[in-house]
């Protein structure tokens, strides 16, 4: 057999064998449902709430606290991905209080005094910058309230839209994150528990020095009691209390969780027992029981906790990438899929409307329980994968019609898309980014959610090259291009995926190759591929901003860079020939490179490995050679 013929062999072999895979793990309600796994922040959380509660669940504390000590480095920390130098504190922290709130784990036990010299070398308790580990501490009473926090008036849920800054300039995210939070400092929140953790504590003392707070917070800060001055009322505390409350309380979702995060749940559920809600409460229960409907157990039966199970953005993934592998839009796993997402879409009114009032419902979010807060990145996934069948379906047409005049509202001033909300991205507010999690109080146009959504519209609708949207779109796309020719994501890491949904976006609006924006990121591309052939990138880039080698392979990461080259060239060239034979033993290997997290959300803080990212994203890079190169 000649090299090409083995080349064409092994390679529809390797789409069969991905393809096969999918179909099989399809649930008979028409989902795929891999896991989220976002390191063991939510699982350290879950014990202390559990405990906090008195919830009798021993077998998942157990579950949790051995899943917790498994992960544990033998230097004594714990780490957020393999390769992060000297370990990450919050993380080592927030494991032990959890540890020892479980009540499996003793102070004297050898991975606690490992743990403690480590917290301690690396200046105790009061060093972490982690804004959810000082919460959490503040909670437990192992530390005072942060700055940052208790700051900041509660009454600044009183203030109008209109204001400089109110409650909606703050992202989604950080939004419900941080009420809970303003909650709890304003009443000096803490719970009763037996675990002390003064030992961690430099010179054994729970005092904390004032925080080193940048400009802006004070800037911030001066705005809202600005604000907050114009109002009149002796009552103001216990007014902003109420609406406080009704925020939380108005945004919870069917299953019990708040905006189906189990992060906000979990403050959510300490916030109300901070207003005096009985631990039995119906709402706290029903919390509760949400909470843990996001458990996932693995093949290996270990047990573990989903911020929010990905089931939407997975199975509209998997749907495209099947019929990009040539599965027909009227396959069963195809159609089932489609009647899935058909009642996942939105069509009630949520935050986002608060910035974008004229818009009518049509989007898409992340989790099934998700029904007020859609995103750009599910919206367009979805759309993608019932496109085929839109051609022939009336239901499919019209969930297209509507999702399509969502995503266009969407669209930001500034040309480019944000994540969940329209325009807002007042940098004043990046004082809630400690430890670099700098994008999480605003939500700006990013690379990642610009180029995705250019992809859609340049390929999958009636829009041509000289629309406004698309012309607005490549306009921001082009001048955020980083000086070396890469575009920064921030949903995946990072650099590699922001310029792979950058130049896919590109192409498909009809930008020419040899458009020397196109030309400087294919070159940069092509300086970063491994000896292997293959892409991997470090989640160090995402804590310093720049691109940082992870020196192996990845499979997401590798078919990520293989897909923005396949969309620029006509002929495949040995850089992207080399690309894909790597890719294609990369989907057989089982190691630490295979389970690396290359999902992104809080830079220094959050990342995710998505179980399904190593079938997703190799099986689109191979269709696309395939289709392009061999039809």
């Amino acid at each position: 057999m000649s090299h090409e013929r083995a080349f064409e062999h092994d390679l529809n072999t390797a789409i069969h064998q991905l393809t096969d895979f999918l179909i099989h793990q399809q649930q008979a309600d028409g989902t795929w449902r891999f896991c989220f796994e976002n390191g063991t922040i939510i699982d350290a959380y879950t014990i202390i709430l559990l405990r906090t509660l008195a919830y009798q669940d021993e077998e998942l504390i157990q579950q949790l606290h051995y899943r917790i000590i498994k992960e544990q480095h033998p230097d004594g920390y714990w780490t957020l991905y393999k390769d992060e130098e000297y370990g990450n504190l919050a993380a080592t922290i927030d494991n032990v209080l959890a540890l020892l709130f479980s009540g499996y784990s003793r102070l004297d036990d050898q991975h606690i005094v490992k743990a403690q010299h480590y917290i301690l070398a690396q200046g105790g308790l009061k060093s972490t910058k982690g804004l959810l580990s000082k919460t959490i501490l503040a909670i437990t009473g192992q530390l005072p309230w942060p700055d940052s926090i208790s700051s900041i008036p509660l009454e600044i849920v009183l203030l109008p839209t209109i204001s400089p800054v109110n409650l909606f300039s703050f992202s989604g995210y950080s939004r419900i994150h941080l009420i809970p939070m303003l909650i709890m400092a304003k009443l000096d929140y803490r719970v009763q528990s037996n675990v002390d953790l003064t030992g961690f504590i430099l010179n054994g003392t729970n005092r904390i020095e004032h925080e080193e707070l940048p400009i802006e917070f004070f800037q911030m800060q001066d705005s809202i009691y600005t604000g907050c001055s114009r109002l009149i009322g002796s009552a103001l505390n216990e007014i902003a209390k109420e609406k406080a409350e009704a925020f939380m309380l108005d945004r919870i979702e069917e299953d019990g969780t708040l905006y189906s995060y189990a992060s906000s749940t979990i403050l959510m559920v300490f916030a109300l027992l901070a207003l005096g809600y009985d631990p039995q409460h119906t709402r706290i229960r029903k919390a509760v029981e949400g909470l843990l409907q996001m458990r996932d157990i693995s093949a290996s039966n270990t047990v573990t906790m989903q911020n929010s199970p990905s089931t939407i953005w997975d199975t509209a993934l998997i749907s495209y990438a099947l019929q990009q592998a040539n599965v027909p839009h009227h396959h069963p796993a195809i159609d089932q899929a489609n009647a899935y997402l058909l009642r996942m879409q939105h069509h009630k009114k949520g935050d986002w409307s608060v910035h974008n009032p004229k818009a009518d419902p049509g989007g898409w979010g992340f989790s099934e329980s998700n029904t007020i807060n859609p995103d750009i990145d599910d919206t367009t996934a979805a759309l993608r994968a019932i496109y085929k069948a839109s051609e022939h379906d009336e239901r499919c047409s019209k969930a297209s019609a509507l999702g399509l005049d969502w995503l266009l509202s969407m669209q930001n001033n500034d040309g480019g898309w944000p994540a969940f909300e329209k325009n807002v991205d007042n940098k004043m507010l990046t004082w809630l980014a400690l430890d670099g999690a700098k994008a999480a109080a605003i939500d700006p146009s990013t690379a990642d959610l610009t180029g995705r959504t250019l992809e859609y519209l340049g390929s999958y609708t009636a829009l041509d090259q000289d629309h406004r949207s698309i012309k607005r779109g490549v306009n921001w796309i082009e001048n955020n291009q980083e000086t070396d020719g890469s575009w920064y994501g921030k949903w995946g890491i990072c650099y590699i995926y922001g310029t792979w949904a950058a130049l896919t976006g590109l192409m498909a609006a009809g930008v020419s190759a040899r458009r020397k924006t196109v030309l400087r990121a294919v070159d940069w591309l092509l300086s970063i591929q491994n000896p292997d052939g293959g892409w991997g990138e470090s989640c160090e880039s995402d804590r310093h901003m720049r691109y940082i080698p992870l020196h192996e392979s990845t499979p997401s990461q590798t078919a990520w860079a293989l897909d923005a080259l396949i969309s620029v060239h006509e002929q495949p060239t040995p850089a992207i020939i080399k690309g894909i034979k790597r890719l294609m033993t990369l989907i057989n290997e089982n190691d630490w490179q295979t389970i690396y997290p290359t999902g992104a959300g809080l830079p220094g803080n959050f990342y995710v490995h998505y179980h399904s990212y190593r079938y997703i994203y190799p099986l689109l890079a191979l269709s696309h050679y395939k289709k392009k190169y061999m039809s």
